[in-house]
């Protein structure tokens, strides 16, 4: 990233920023849970998902497994077909349950509130550790890059690259830490209201008019 874009995209997000935090003064993850552990859960259900389908997958299943010891004593296929609603099962069934011995017996049932112990539990990555930090404990120690985020960053051109992990450091250097918290939810709700991922007409839409290029920007999905 030269001076140049770094200082131009500075600009860009912080009116970005602007716009948003009008629209969404109190942003709120839209996944369900009453706790730490099913916030991990519903967050790694997510994934290649929608959080309306997780929030019904969660609703049950949330009921019928109410203790971290029960996700680590169920079988692989009891947790599959618990999960199945929600895509990629086996995979998902299969971190869940890894991630309840972790939790279990690695940090005495409790979520971890730093990031390095968080991405030693199986199935949480930087996005996964990065929703349970700011949402459980108000800590920002990174942006959440989903879909939503990783879509809007390429189409507003704040980054070099379409690989999250890269998007996120991108992000981190043109953003003040005091909007990181904020601006994976308010982009959600965002996208949801104004501007899905399918071509459309956003020319009139509130933020395309702080980059109008962004109207006819619409990067492949990963």
């Amino acid at each position: 990233m030269t001076t140049k874009q770094r200082n131009a995209r500075r600009a860009r997000v912080q009116a970005m920023n602007t716009i948003l935090r009008t629209l969404y003064p109190d942003p709120r993850i839209a996944l369900n849970y009453s706790n730490g552990w099913e916030l991990v859960v519903a967050v790694q259900l997510s994934a290649q998902c929608t959080d309306e389908r997780v929030n019904k997958v969660t609703e049950t299943l949330f009921k019928t497994y109410t203790t971290i010891e029960a996700y680590r004593d169920a079988s692989q296929a009891e947790m599959e077909q618990a999960v199945f609603q929600c895509g990629f099962y086996r995979n998902k069934a299969k971190n869940i349950r890894g991630a309840a011995g972790v939790v279990l017996d690695t940090f005495g049932g409790e979520i971890p509130n730093n990031l390095d112990e968080l991405l030693t539990i199986p199935g949480v990555a930087r996005k996964t550790a990065n929703v349970v930090l700011s949402n459980l404990y108000g800590i920002a120690e990174g942006i959440a890059v989903d879909t939503h985020v990783r879509r809007f960053a390429i189409r507003f051109d704040l980054s070099d690259y379409t690989d999250p992990v890269r998007i996120e450091r991108d992000l981190m250097e043109i953003m003040p830490q005091s909007e990181w918290w904020g601006f994976n939810h308010r982009l959600v709700h965002y996208g949801r209201d104004y501007c899905p991922a399918r071509k459309h007409d956003c020319t009139e839409h509130p933020l395309t008019k702080v980059y109008p290029k962004a109207a006819n920007c619409w990067p492949k999905a990963r």
